[in-house]
């Protein structure tokens, strides 16, 4: 059993290499990685819509694991890292939206086209958005697991949308092929660390979110407990 005190000190080694990791990617991407020759410096934008679509990925995974857990074992604390990494994963699909925008105005002279990629990635952000409404509408346990019915059941759409480029025609850009990574050494030296980097501040915000909304519902809960005001103080120093 690790202690506080040895916890404490492995998450600041998380958080000091997630930081590392950033700075190594941002440096890379902006002087170590070559110029494209045909798409020129918008291409850099590459290294950050790649590396937030991976994490968005694992995120949604995360989210349909952590539901089937929640439905079987009835833990509200599969429930909160469901939610918690449901979170992140709408924060880092929506980023790969807005990246893939700043990418296509330049290449592809606008800035949005029902491309089969572009479209299901787009329905897997409603998907979410649609998660989070459904815990709104429904509160307690109820609304718990109905969200976690559409996580393992939104979590359809990912492969979907990793396949489309490869089931359907499309103007977007293969990267990754049965063949390998179709990169300079370079590029993809800067691309890994990049993944890295997003990976790292993945675990950061889905472990700092998480504690948050630990602590939110150990706060509503001492909200309505039927003490005076000052039982309701007892009972907080007694937790802590």
């Amino acid at each position: 059993m690790i202690s506080e005190g040895k916890r404490t000190v492995l998450w600041r080694l998380v958080w000091f290499f997630a930081l590392a990791a950033m700075m190594a990617s941002l440096y890379t991407i902006f002087f170590y990685a070559p110029t494209e020759r045909t798409m020129g410096e918008v291409q850099r934008v590459f290294y950050f819509h790649v590396p937030t679509a991976i994490t968005a990925f694992l995120a949604f995974f995360l989210v349909f694991l952590a539901s089937i857990l929640f439905l079987i074992k009835k833990d509200r604390k599969w429930d909160h890292l469901a939610r918690a990494s449901a979170e992140v994963g709408l924060l880092l699909t929506t980023l790969v939206l807005i990246t893939g925008s700043l990418w296509a105005k330049p290449v592809w002279n606008t800035w949005w086209t029902w491309d089969p990629r572009l479209t299901t990635t787009l329905v897997l952000w409603f998907i979410y958005v649609a998660y989070f409404m459904l815990r709104s509408a429904a509160s307690g346990d109820t609304g718990a697991r109905l969200a976690a019915v559409l996580g393992i059941v939104g979590f359809v759409d990912v492969p979907i949308v990793f396949m489309s480029i490869r089931w359907w025609r499309t103007i977007h850009p293969v990267t990754i092929s049965p063949s390998g990574i179709l990169l300079e050494p370079a590029m993809l030296v800067t691309l890994q660390i990049s993944l890295v980097a997003f990976l790292l501040f993945f675990i950061v915000l889905v472990r700092e979110r998480y504690k948050m909304i630990v602590l939110a519902e150990r706060l509503t809960f001492i909200k309505h407990m039927s003490l005076p005001v000052t039982g309701r103080f007892s009972a907080l120093k007694e937790d802590n």
